[in-house]
């Protein structure tokens, strides 16, 4: 698959197509809003039931993300469970899957606002996370910079097809949903544009990470 290489505060970063942030000098694999558990979730509460298959199909796209990078470390943006309930009823075969990627790693478990990271697992739990000259947290803080944050699941149109989406101007940087059963916010939506310069651009996943300016 090809990546899009481009810096952020000096780092060298390659967004993966999968929506994975890879940093290559870092040993360093980043990814945002799994919300694992969703679809159990949303049945818990008498909502959409939709097939029980996106822990699977997440795992397996994490799993190969990590074979293809040799990543070291591992941070999860927040949002990594639907719910801590979601957690909870984490099937055996996927909490195995997870240790075995877990295993031999420093994963760092970013809090988001479903859930305070998950507790009863291993590896670090903060509430951000400092690399470098990055700083990696749940949500954007305005007039930050250097930023690597998650939580808006940003996506752009384009051709007749909404893709999920990076976005970036050079100081911050959005990442993409990487769970399998999440909406999403147009990159062009206010709330977003409002932490972007004029030369922000979107980087779509796909087969290929493809950069795109937003439109003014």
């Amino acid at each position: 698959m090809s990546g899009y290489a481009f810096p952020l505060a000096g780092a060298a970063l390659v967004a993966r197509p999968t929506g994975a942030l890879h940093w290559p000098d870092a040993g360093l694999l980043c990814v945002a809003d799994l919300h694992l558990g969703k679809s159990q979730r949303l049945a818990r509460r008498g909502g959409t039931l939709l097939p029980p298959y996106e822990t699977s199909e997440t795992l397996a796209r994490l799993d190969a993300d990590l074979t293809a990078t040799g990543a070291a470390r591992v941070i999860c943006l927040g949002d990594s469970f639907d719910d801590l309930a979601a957690e909870a009823e984490l099937d055996e075969t996927h909490r195995m899957w997870l240790l075995r990627l877990m295993a031999g790693r420093d994963w760092v478990w970013i809090a988001g606002n479903h859930d305070p990271g998950p507790l009863a697992i291993g590896g670090s739990h903060r509430a951000q996370w400092q690399q470098g000259p990055l700083t990696f947290r749940h949500i954007a803080e305005p007039r930050a910079m250097a930023e690597v944050s998650a939580h808006f699941h940003p996506k752009w149109r384009l051709a007749g097809r909404t893709r999920p989406c990076f976005i970036t101007d050079g100081s911050r940087l959005i990442l993409p949903a990487y769970g399998t059963y999440t909406g999403g916010l147009s990159a062009d939506d206010p709330a977003l544009r409002a932490l972007f310069g004029p030369v922000a651009r979107a980087i779509l996943t796909g087969t290929r990470a493809l950069p795109v300016p937003l439109s003014p």
